[in-house]
């Protein structure tokens, strides 16, 4: 047989041997079709198909009142984008026949936005800016929702003035809170701290436990450290700030410290780990972030996690971020640092934690400035005071437990 005729023979027997394929996939697909025609198809949806924005852990299944069978795959829903949203899936029916179905549900902002505000409201007639820009006027999903203050006043007067501070938000929730503003003449009185200094020894023998580790937590205002007494002093964990950002120009800056207390803790062998002062606006910032603290690590190993630590709330109005946002942001830097290998972290002061963040699956470091320590949720350290006392530090120090 020549050689062209075995090509043309070879040729054909490709040519039937796809077109049997094409055949059978074809009939199994006519077949599928027509089965799936006449299957037997029962669900039953819930009367309520709507969902509020960012709900978490909503699936499939928390949609349907009743269905004759199982469901494939019952996925975790997007609940971030508002509006009518879609749901496709397959379910196997008590026939067991893989059937294709849909409904629609819509995705609703319910919640009104947060007004950080109680029944009275106290400046000085040195008052600069507006109520509007200082009040901490935040929503869950509007990046600037609609904030005034309704009613008669001046903030350079003395005076009484009964006022309302209203938000509302672009699917119209609404807040209203009514408040007394009061505007008195500045204080001759200077500043001064209501803490009284908790000695070391003092905290390390109350709170020390074989659950509790005590530490420190520094940056450049505790200046030139020894890190020999603090360790003779049963300092047993620490956390040091790695730097910051001039918030004017944008521009990163290592604490001064940084190097040196990061060295000095491990020559004495006191587990360490790392903050990072954050003024970031989106997650673009807070991966930059992390991106630098990981520069100026350069590969140090670290015994703690890095936290990402935000509390520029005085001038939050400014951001023009939601608290959907915020969030996303803490958890872009905290991802950015485990994908190099770290642990990361959330530092909240309790307030803050409570209205502000979203803790879920975060690893939180709270402060809270009192004697016990009473914040609800799962953390794993405690910032009790900024007025400690440590040998081998000059001035206060903040102190802290970690909890195995």
């Amino acid at each position: 047989m020549s050689k062209n005729k075995i090509i043309i023979i070879s040729c054909i027997t490709i040519f039937a041997t796809v077109l049997i394929i094409f055949i059978i996939k074809l009939f199994t697909k006519v077949q599928k079709e027509e089965e799936i025609k006449n299957a037997t198809i029962i669900v039953e949806l819930n009367e309520n198909l709507d969902i509020p924005f960012n709900e978490p852990d909503v699936h499939i299944s928390n949609f349907i009142k009743y269905i004759n069978g199982t469901i494939k795959d019952d996925y975790l829903i997007d609940t971030t984008e508002l509006g009518e949203k879609e749901i496709k899936f397959e379910y196997t029916n008590d026939e067991n026949i893989l059937v294709p179905y849909s409904f629609n549900i819509n995705i609703k902002d319910t919640t009104p936005p947060l007004v950080w505000l109680s029944n009275t409201y106290n400046i000085d007639t040195n008052f600069k800016g507006t109520l509007t820009d200082k009040i901490l006027c935040a929503d869950n999903y509007d990046d600037n929702p609609t904030c005034i203050v309704e009613g008669e006043y001046k903030t350079d007067t003395e005076g009484t003035y009964n006022l309302t501070f209203i938000a509302i938000d672009s699917s119209d929730n609404k807040t209203e809170i009514p408040f007394t503003l009061n505007v008195t003449k500045p204080s001759n009185k200077g500043s001064s701290s209501s803490q009284n200094p908790y000695p070391f020894k003092e905290i390390y023998d109350k709170f020390k436990t074989d659950d509790t580790l005590i530490g420190i937590d520094v940056s450049f205002w505790q200046g030139d450290i020894n890190f020999e007494a603090l360790k003779e002093a049963g300092v047993e964990f620490a956390f040091i700030r790695v730097g910051s950002m001039k918030k004017a120009t944008r521009e990163y800056f290592t604490d001064t410290k940084f190097k040196q207390n990061l060295e000095g803790f491990k020559r004495v062998g006191i587990p360490v780990g790392a903050y990072f002062y954050t003024y970031a606006r989106n997650e673009e910032d807070s991966i930059n972030d992390a991106k630098y603290v990981l520069k100026e690590l350069d590969g140090a190993k670290l015994d703690l996690p890095i936290a990402f630590d935000f509390e520029d709330w005085s001038h939050y109005n400014e951001y023009g971020m939601s608290l959907y946002k915020l969030n996303k942001n803490a958890e872009a830097f905290i991802k950015t640092v485990e994908e190099a290998g770290y642990k990361g972290m959330l530092y909240g002061s309790l307030n803050y934690l409570n209205k502000m963040w979203d803790t879920k699956n975060k690893t939180v470091w709270v402060a809270h400035y009192t004697t016990k320590a009473d914040y609800k949720d799962k953390y794993s350290f405690w910032q009790f005071t900024a007025n400690g006392q440590v040998p081998g530090i000059n001035g206060a120090v903040d102190l802290d437990i970690m909890y195995k």
